[in-house]
């Protein structure tokens, strides 16, 4: 199936049969129960297919993989994803809890990416894999980042308390920047191509894309307070995204910072104009904005719930994927814990302890690490190559399902272990 049309109708096919069928039998977080429907629907498919044309998993993948999922983010929706996820987030408490978000988001990233390549370094060199160490760095730069579009839209159905809820936002809200600069960093490395420092990309990636999505939301913003018109406001924030995002890939900055950028400006400005000259009239935009975030949402997990059958590619998948689940774990543990002694104050009464394991069990990854894994097709060989993409959907999946299916009574039990208990 090639035609846009037709995909459409598959996807929204899946969409409101799984979300149906969810809210009146399973009743699980609804990300969730889309990943884990569409899983079983494409394993269900890929059985079927084998069956009735005697094709290896190999051949039929290449048949069956309807959906570029990483031309779907990077060149797609990603800019409005972090937009609906962001623009409800206010300037002043970024200023307020700059020091824990901007640790986490920077040397907590570092930190994990070195710590994973490590250790996921030693694990194949246990069992003979042909994998060096820039390599083993690239792959942790890959699933470092944690993501902003899972964290916003599942650890945010239970109460957390207000500011760590936050930080957890924000910080994965801009560790993608990071992420994508120890990427770019690393891959050179492999390729043995001179791609600049990291921290001459990182302020490229950053800081650009920091000035492009300011300077962008500025000037558009004029037209967005003086319009009467509800649908041009609309227009126009859909307009300062995909305009800040489109210079950022043409320019080689981070396009997600500055879409964050742009969402995080809006909300500030909108409350700066409503508080001069009172309330507008925005219940048309933010509806729109939460509808266009939910299908967005919807299609991602539909995707990657499809696109999971890439790890039937991988010899010995069992082991390797539970090495990779484990070295993420312990990674994201360690340069957590370890970034809690610059922290300052820990939010709502947290000690290191606990606000170490409940950000290593909220960090989910998603679309993000799966786009930057699939983007390695032509720096690694074929073996290589197969066992980071399936690796990575493993750490997706295991994040996103089995993490997010025990976070609530992660937190609970988190919560009752404190000697002062935080407040939701």
């Amino acid at each position: 199936m090639t035609n846009f049309l037709g995909t459409a109708v598959l996807l929204l096919l899946l969409i409101v049969v799984i979300g149906f069928a969810n809210e009146k039998l399973t009743k699980l977080t609804y990300e969730i129960s889309l990943m884990i429907f569409s899983i079983v629907i494409g394993g269900i498919v890929t059985a079927v297919g084998m069956i009735l044309k005697g094709t290896t998993v190999a051949g039929l993948l290449t048949e069956i993989r309807v959906f570029d999922l990483k031309g779907f983010l990077m060149e797609g929706v990603l800019c409005f994803m972090l937009f609906a996820g962001s623009c409800h987030m206010k300037l002043r408490d970024f200023r307020r809890l700059f020091r824990p978000i901007g640790i986490l988001a920077v040397l907590g990233t570092l930190a994990g990416a070195l710590l994973y390549g490590t250790l996921f370094f030693a694990f194949s060199s246990v069992l003979g894999l042909s994998f060096s160490f820039p390599m083993c760095l690239m792959f942790g730069s890959i699933i470092a980042p944690t993501d902003p579009i899972a964290a916003t839209s599942i650890l945010n159905k239970f109460g957390l308390p207000k500011n760590i809820s936050f930080v957890i936002e924000g910080e994965s809200l801009l560790n993608d920047g990071v992420g994508v600069a120890l990427f770019v960093c690393f891959s050179g490395m492999v390729t043995m191509e001179a791609g600049g420092g990291f921290f001459q990309v990182l302020f490229r990636e950053l800081f650009g894309a920091v000035a492009i999505g300011t300077v962008v939301t500025l000037l558009l913003f004029q037209i967005f307070s003086r319009t009467e018109d509800r649908f041009r406001r609309i227009f126009v924030s859909l307009l300062s995204v995909a305009l800040s995002y489109f210079l950022c890939e043409k320019l080689e900055c981070s396009g997600a910072i500055a879409s964050v950028v742009c969402g995080v400006l809006y909300a500030t400005l909108i409350e700066r104009e409503e508080a001069k000259h009172g309330a507008m009239e925005l219940k048309e935009f933010e509806t729109f904005w939460e509808i266009l975030d939910n299908l967005f949402n919807s299609i991602l997990y539909v995707i990657l719930g499809f696109s999971f059958v890439h790890i039937l590619l991988m010899q010995n998948v069992i082991l390797l994927s539970a090495a990779a689940v484990v070295c993420n774990l312990a990674a994201r543990f360690l340069s957590v814990y370890g970034s809690t002694f610059l922290l300052g104050p820990i939010p709502d009464g947290y000690d290191r302890m606990s606000f170490s394991k409940l950000f290593t069990w909220g960090g989910l990854r998603g679309g993000l690490s799966i786009a930057l894994a699939m983007s390695t097709n032509s720096m690694l060989p074929e073996d290589i190559y197969h066992i980071v993409l399936g690796c990575t959907y493993a750490i997706v999946f295991f994040t996103t399902v089995v993490q997010g299916l025990s976070m609530r009574k992660v937190y609970e039990t988190i919560k009752a272990g404190l000697k002062t208990p935080a407040k939701a």
